[in-house]
């Protein structure tokens, strides 16, 4: 299972992510998650949102760059370890994590994982087969 997400590029200035906020407020598109990583020069955000092309299409049209991506969802306890067991899993199959955000919607509940992996249909597999939950993105933005 894939959760598409968007990736928005934005200058590296004080009110962009305030305005991409606001853009996505008023076209009533809900965050689900988001991750914000730096350079000098640029940032990159990403999100999982509840109406992807909504979200896409009202960014374009206020003149950001966006682009949209699959990565994986899977749930863990939320609990020390929890992250490690996941590691460990995918670190025995050779796979190479990309990058990776995580979220928790109630502690000492279960923790959301999203990974962006080097080869995806591989690190489904092996999370399917270790008896990872792997989640839809609509159980990612029911949550």
């Amino acid at each position: 299972m894939r959760v598409e997400q968007i990736a928005v590029f934005l200058e590296n200035k004080s009110g962009r992510l305030a305005e991409i906020a606001a853009v996505l407020a008023a076209n009533k598109v809900n965050i689900r998650a988001l991750s914000v990583a730096d350079t000098a020069d640029f940032g990159i955000l990403r999100l999982i949102v509840d109406k992807v092309d909504a979200a896409k299409k009202a960014l374009k049209e206020n003149g950001f760059t966006v682009g949209k991506t699959n990565v994986v969802a899977v749930e863990v306890p939320d609990h020390c370890g929890g992250l490690a067991g996941v590691l460990k899993i995918i670190e025995a199959a050779g796979l190479n994590v990309e990058y990776m955000y995580a979220f928790v919607n109630k502690s000492g509940e279960n923790a959301v994982l999203i990974f962006r992996f080097d080869d995806m249909d591989k690190a489904i597999a092996t999370l399917q087969k270790a008896n990872i939950t792997i989640l839809s993105g609509e159980q990612v933005c029911s949550l």
